[in-house]
């Protein structure tokens, strides 16, 4: 594995999760032995932990033919095996999109071809996924890098067939390579997709790299603009620096790539590559930085970004530098720079997104507790000091503490009770929510709009049945943002109330938030209005590649509505759970006080016997709260890569 400064990072990020992983093992503990445990608390620790452990960081890497992004690849995560792992030489090598990860309950690497043919079915990628009968599978062994290197080399092959037949399979003929032997033949890739499961260093930790062809297989495969490319953290977008950005470039920029960056939180760079063209011994070092200076900034004005987000470098190079262990090359090769943007954006971006949906939750679950187990700590450690100071009459004081502690134990029971008419009286307004959100409420428009599609061939036709769809689905997205507001308003008062009843207690009420799931659906909005733009001007009679459109829109609809509805389900069943854990935790502490207190009563022990069974009571509970100050403080740190930059954390936020 290389030693650059993405491995590092990555690495870092990755022990960090484990770590947290770690921490919630702690707690989950301390809650068990301490018998304060439910399993609605359980299962909220589980989704944290299913979380941390599915969490992917996806790199996708696009540009058209010949502009470097196999060997950029091969120089960031291939260069261990001291030759090209993925097929890289002039010309087009990438021919169908190609993803490559880990699957750790696979016990062989394998590749996953799906055949070109394929495209005459009205199914997208995603369902073929789950066909594994449709695939052609290959098997290679890992730690032999010449049969790896055979092996991936199948990615990049190719058939000829008719214009005729690359027009039925969704090709624009026109951007296609002619045959060598036959004029009316053209050169389409064999492959549709191709999944790469490769036990790597990086992988296995949780990086996804998607290789993508250029502009035919953006244009022909909807999910690539629509799902796949959306889904990545980071795009890296490959030129040449011989040429900068071609006519050709900017096509595929401006209708694939650009509206990314908007749509997404994802990071989209543009990397110069092949640098080492413009490396002249003649005329010096100054002069070539300045000629890679002006491509540049030629560069980032053609695609309207920041010049510090074209990052000139040699994929090349890059490779040579590290299969040969040259640091000179290496650091000439300006890989560097692209590794430490990424880690800049693209690590610190995934921390945060952790902090925000694990780290923070967590940290309230357990100050929950810290507070709840402090009053008890402190209350027994008030009746300890008046013990030690009253040396007759002892059995009176542990009396009085066993009554104090019996009226707190009644006083949470019937809250508890109260708890639970309050949950029957939200079961109502949750109800509402589920069906607002249901998913029969959007299968019947997605219904509707594919017999109005199937019915209407035409642009306008089409234009009109699919406004009209995401009018219906906004309508819907309105409905139940009003039922949030209300459900949110009734847990509201319960909030305000208990914290009035517990002075000194202040817990706050899980949000439920679904504006995002708005601003989601007007990306999935745009993305299809870009494409069917698309259709318009080059593919408007192409029948089957607007079915595909219409199955990768009708999946991420499916998607964006079936993690809305699991968002509510998992609001519903948590919304009354801090105050549950609260109550829950106080009495389970204070029944088992009475039981300690009992013993002492039931004994014949003398003052010091009682003191120090007092004391060995506080010892216990003084170890328990330790412990839960120990895992507060872990996920109070920052994160491995905000630390570096010496970012203060504070209560799970992080702030320069």
């Amino acid at each position: 594995m290389s030693n650059g400064k993405l491995t590092q990072q990555v690495d870092a990020y990755i022990q960090w999760k484990h770590h947290l992983i770690k921490q919630l093992s702690v707690y989950l503990h301390w809650m068990r032995s301490s018998k304060v445990s439910n399993p609605q608390i359980e299962a909220k620790l589980g989704r944290a932990v299913k979380v941390l452990k599915q969490d992917e960081i996806t790199l996708a890497f696009v540009g058209e033919f010949s502009r470097g992004k196999t060997e950029l690849i091969n120089a960031l995560f291939f260069s261990q095996h001291g030759q090209r792992m993925l097929p890289s030489q002039a010309g087009r090598t990438t021919m169908c999109p190609t993803e490559m990860f880990h699957d750790a309950t696979q016990n062989r690497c394998f590749i996953r071809l799906l055949p070109i043919e394929t495209r005459v079915a009205n199914t997208s990628i995603a369902n073929f996924k789950r066909i594994p009968e449709h695939w052609v599978s290959i098997y290679f062994d890992s730690k032999d890098p010449q049969a790896m290197s055979q092996a991936f080399s199948e990615v990049a092959r190719t058939k000829q067939v008719s214009v005729e037949k690359a027009h039925e399979l969704g090709f624009d003929a026109v951007t296609l390579d002619h045959g060598e032997s036959r004029r009316n033949e053209v050169t389409i890739p064999a492959w549709r997709h191709a999944m790469i499961n490769y036990d790597h260093p990086l992988l296995r930790q949780g990086i996804r790299i998607l290789d993508t062809p250029g502009l035919n297989a953006l244009g022909s495969e909807p999910e690539l603009t629509l799902s796949m490319l959306p889904n990545a953290q980071a795009i890296i977008y490959l030129l040449s620096a011989d040429t900068g950005v071609t006519a050709s470039d900017m096509r595929v920029w401006e209708h694939h790539i650009l509206q990314l960056d908007e749509d997404t939180q994802g990071s989209l760079y543009a990397v110069l590559n092949k640098i080492d063209i413009l490396w002249d011994d003649l005329q010096g070092e100054e002069f070539t930085q300045q000629s890679i200076e002006n491509i540049r900034a030629s560069s980032a004005r053609q695609l309207h970004i920041e010049n510090e987000d074209v990052i000139p470098l040699s994929a090349k190079q890059a490779l040579i530098a590290r299969v040969n262990k040259n640091q000179e090359l290496l650091q000439k090769s300006n890989i560097h720079s692209l590794e430490d943007l990424l880690c800049e954006r693209l690590i610190m971006q995934k921390e945060k997104l952790v902090e925000t949906t694990v780290v923070k939750q967590m940290i309230n679950l357990i100050q929950n507790s810290r507070n709840a187990l402090g009053q008890q700590l402190e209350h027994i450690k008030q009746k300890h000091q008046l013990l030690q100071h009253h040396k007759s009459d002892n059995n009176h004081l542990i009396y009085q503490l066993q009554d104090e502690a019996r009226k707190k134990y009644d006083i949470h029971q019937k809250r508890l009770i109260g708890m639970r008419a309050n949950r029957r009286l939200l079961d109502r307004q949750q109800e509402l929510l589920r069906s607002a959100c249901h998913q029969q409420q959007y299968s019947t428009h997605i219904d509707a709009l594919h017999r109005k599609m199937s019915g209407s061939w035409t642009t306008i036709g089409m234009n009109q049945s699919v406004q009209k769809f995401f009018r219906e689905l906004y309508m819907d997205l309105n409905n139940l943002q009003i039922e949030c507001k209300l459900a949110e308003k009734m847990v509201s008062s319960i909030y305000t109330r208990y914290s009035s009843e517990n002075p000194g207690t202040y817990i706050e009420a899980p949000e439920l938030d679904v504006t995002l799931f708005t601003r989601e659906l007007r990306v999935i909005q745009r993305k299809s209005d870009r494409f069917r733009s698309e259709l318009k001007t080059y593919l408007t009679e192409q029948h089957l590649v607007v079915n595909r459109f219409f199955a990768t829109l009708v999946s991420e609809i499916n998607s964006l509505f079936g993690r809305l509805h699991k968002q509510i389900g998992h609001w519903t069943g948590d919304v009354m759970l801090p105050l549950m854990q609260n109550i829950l935790e106080q009495k389970q502490l204070l029944e088992g006080q009475i039981i300690r207190l009992k013993s002492l009563t039931a004994e014949s022990r003398n003052h010091k016997q009682q003191v120090q069974h007092l004391s060995s009571q506080i010892n216990i509970q003084e170890a328990q709260m330790r412990s839960l100050d120990a895992v507060l403080k872990e996920f109070r740190t920052p994160p491995p890569f905000l630390r570096t930059r010496k970012v203060v954390n504070l209560h799970g936020k992080s702030v320069a």
